[in-house]
C-alpha cells in the first residue's frame, strides 16, 4: 500500500438539497407486488434486497472492501472477519423502512437496531452507502474499540468515515457530505462547548450543526500526524473522567472561543483528503432468491423483532396472520406467525405453527429460541415450584439443541443465561463464560453488556465490569439510565450514595433541557 500525495478540496458553497430528503423524494414510488427478495452472504455480510442482483453483489463487495479498509487504518488485521456476519436490508422505498418502523420520522434514509433478537440496518437501495457506512462505522467502533468516547467523536467518527468511496485502484478517505457542508457555510454554529460537552438529543442552540461540526472537528484532528497525537490525548483525558471542554483546552491549548475560529480557518482554507493506493481481492459470495413469502413477511418480521407499541399490539399481530395464511406451510410464515402470536397476540398460539417448523427443519435456531423463551415466560407466571423447573428445565433443551445447531448466535446464548439466572450456584464460571460469549457476539447490545457487567459484579471483578458500562452511560443516541447506576456501584459507592448520585445527575440533565432518551433508530 502507498498514499497519493494530499489531494485537496474546499467546501462547496449553496449545496442547500438535505441529502436524507432528497433520498426520501427519490424514492417516494410504491414497492412492486412482488418484489423478488435476493440474499447474499458474504465473509463480513448479509445483504438483503429486493433489487437486482448485479447492484447487490456491487454494494456487498464495496461494504465488504470499508470493512477491510476501516480495520488497516484502525491497525487491524484487513482480513480478519467480525465473530457475526451483519445483516442489512436495501429496500426500494420509505414504504420498506416503515414496514419495520412505522413510527420512523420522515426524511430518514436508513437505521440500525440493536435488540436481544437481532443486530441489523436497512437503508433505501439507491444512494444509501454514506447513511450505511455512518450506521457501520457506529457498529465497528463497538465491536473493536468499545470506550467512553465524548458524543461528539462518536459521531465525528462516523460521519468522517461515511464519506469513504472506494475505487477500483484506491479509497479515498477525508472528503466531505455536501449535507454538512451547506449547514457550515449557511448556519449559525452551535457554541463550540456545547458541541464538546452534550449529545446529539440534548436541547442546543443551532442544534442542526452537531454532525456537521462533529465531522469537522474529527476532520482537523485526523488530517495531521500530530493533531492526531494531541486527540489520543484528548480521548484520553474524557475517558478518565475529565470534562470535555476543559480537556480539549488541556490537550490544545485552544479555550472553546480559539477552538471555533480555528476550525472556521480551517474550514475556509483547502481540506485535505487522501487517496489510498489499495485493493482488495473479490470476496466471496453466494446470491439466492427468497421465497414468494419473503414479499409479505421478510421485513414485517423484522418489526417484531424490535418491538411494537402497546396500542399496535393486536394490529400486528393480525397483519401477521393474514399475511402468513398466504403462505401455508412456508418455513419464514410460520416462523412469523409462531413469533407475532407469541409476543403480540395469543401466546399458546404460537405453539402450533413453531413446532411444524421444527418439524420441517429440527435445527431452525430462531424457531427453537421463541419457544424456549415462551417456557421461561410460562416458567416465571407458575403456580408451583414443580411447574416452574418443568417448564425451565423444557426450555433448557430447546436451548441446547439451538447451541448445536448455532454455537455463535449471542441470543441463545443470552437466553442460556437467563435460563441460568437464579439456579443453584449461579453465576459460576460457565455462567460468566457464556455471557462473555455473547458480549463478544454482541457487543453492540447494551443487554449483553449489562448482563455480563451485573455477573461479573456478584464475582467481585467490579474492574472489568466498569468499561463494559461506560460506552452505554455515553451513548450520544441513547445513554443508559440503568448502565449509570450500575456503573456508579461498580466504582464502588454505596447503594445510598449511587442513589443520591443518580439523582443529582438526573436533575442536572433536566435543568440543562436534555431530552429523554428515545428508541428512535439512529438515522444519523
Amino acid at each position: 500500500m502507498k498514499f497519493f500525495n494530499t489531494m485537496l478540496l474546499r467546501l462547496k458553497r449553496g449545496a442547500a438539497v438535505s441529502v436524507l430528503s432528497a433520498l426520501a423524494a427519490t424514492a417516494a414510488g410504491v414497492a412492486p407486488a412482488h418484489a423478488d427478495w435476493l440474499k447474499a452472504e458474504s465473509e463480513r455480510f448479509i445483504v438483503y434486497s429486493d433489487g437486482g442482483e448485479s447492484k447487490l453483489r456491487d454494494f456487498v463487495q464495496e461494504l465488504e472492501a470499508y470493512d477491510r479498509f476501516l480495520r488497516l487504518r484502525m491497525g487491524l488485521d484487513a482480513n480478519e472477519t467480525p465473530p457475526r456476519k451483519l445483516p442489512i436490508y436495501l429496500v426500494a422505498s420509505r414504504r420498506g423502512l416503515t414496514q419495520v418502523r412505522p413510527d420512523l420520522p420522515e426524511n430518514v434514509a436508513g437505521f440500525y437496531m440493536a435488540t436481544d433478537e437481532d443486530i441489523f440496518g436497512i437503508a433505501l437501495r439507491d444512494q444509501t452507502v454514506n447513511t450505511l457506512k455512518h450506521e457501520y462505522a457506529h457498529h465497528f467502533m463497538m465491536q473493536n474499540f468499545s470506550y467512553p468516547y465524548p458524543g461528539w467523536f462518536v459521531e465525528g467518527f462516523a460521519e468522517y468515515y461515511a464519506t469513504v468511496e472506494i475505487e477500483k485502484s484506491r479509497i479515498l478517505v477525508g472528503k466531505y457530505n455536501e449535507n454538512r457542508a451547506y449547514w457550515l457555510q449557511a448556519a449559525s454554529w452551535m457554541p463550540m462547548a456545547e458541541l464538546l460537552s452534550k449529545r446529539p438529543l440534548q436541547s442546543a442552540r443551532n442544534r442542526e450543526t452537531y454532525y456537521p461540526l462533529a465531522w469537522l472537528l474529527t476532520h482537523w484532528f485526523l488530517g495531521d500526524a500530530d493533531r492526531q497525537k494531541t486527540l489520543d490525548a484528548y480521548l484520553r483525558d474524557v475517558g478518565a473522567g475529565g470534562d470535555p471542554v476543559e480537556a480539549m483546552e488541556r490537550a490544545t491549548g485552544l479555550d472553546p472561543t480559539e477552538l471555533n475560529r480555528t476550525l472556521r480557518r480551517y474550514m475556509n482554507g483547502r481540506i485535505p483528503y487522501q487517496g489510498v493506493m489499495v485493493t482488495y481481492p473479490a470476496a466471496p459470495m453466494t446470491v439466492t432468491r427468497l421465497p414468494r413469502s419473503a414479499d409479505d413477511l421478510l421485513l414485517l418480521n423484522q418489526r417484531l423483532k424490535i418491538g411494537v407499541p402497546d396500542d399496535k399490539r393486536a394490529a400486528t399481530a393480525e397483519e401477521v396472520r393474514r399475511a402468513a395464511a398466504r403462505h401455508p406451510d412456508d418455513p419464514l410464515a410460520l416462523l412469523a406467525l409462531g413469533h407475532a402470536e407469541l409476543h403480540f397476540g395469543d401466546p399458546a398460539a404460537a405453539e402450533a405453527p413453531l413446532q411444524r417448523l421444527l418439524a420441517l427443519d429440527p435445527d431452525h435456531v430462531e424457531a427453537l429460541q421463541y419457544l424456549a423463551r415462551a417456557r421461561l415466560k410460562a416458567a416465571d407466571d407458575a403456580d408451583s415450584l414443580e411447574e416452574t423447573d418443568r417448564l425451565n428445565g423444557e426450555a433448557r433443551g430447546f436451548l441446547h439443541r439451538a447451541y448445536r445447531a448455532d454455537d455463535a448466535n449471542y441470543a441463545t446464548l443470552l437466553l442460556i443465561a437467563e435460563n441460568r439466572n437464579g439456579g443453584e450456584g449461579y453465576p459460576n464460571d460457565n455462567d460468566v463464560a457464556v455471557l462473555e460469549q455473547a458480549f463478544a457476539l454482541a457487543p453492540q447490545l447494551g443487554e449483553a453488556r449489562i448482563n455480563l457487567a451485573q455477573v461479573l459484579m456478584i464475582r467481585d471483578r467490579n474492574a472489568e465490569a466498569v468499561p463494559l458500562l461506560e460506552p452505554l452511560v455515553n451513548d450520544p443516541h441513547r445513554p443508559s439510565a440503568g448502565a449509570r447506576a450500575l456503573l456508579l456501584r461498580a466504582k464502588g459507592m454505596t447503594e445510598a450514595e449511587a442513589e443520591a448520585e443518580e439523582a443529582e445527575i438526573l436533575k442536572k440533565g433536566e435543568a440543562e433541557g436534555e431530552d429523554t432518551p428515545s428508541d428512535s433508530p439512529a438515522g444519523d
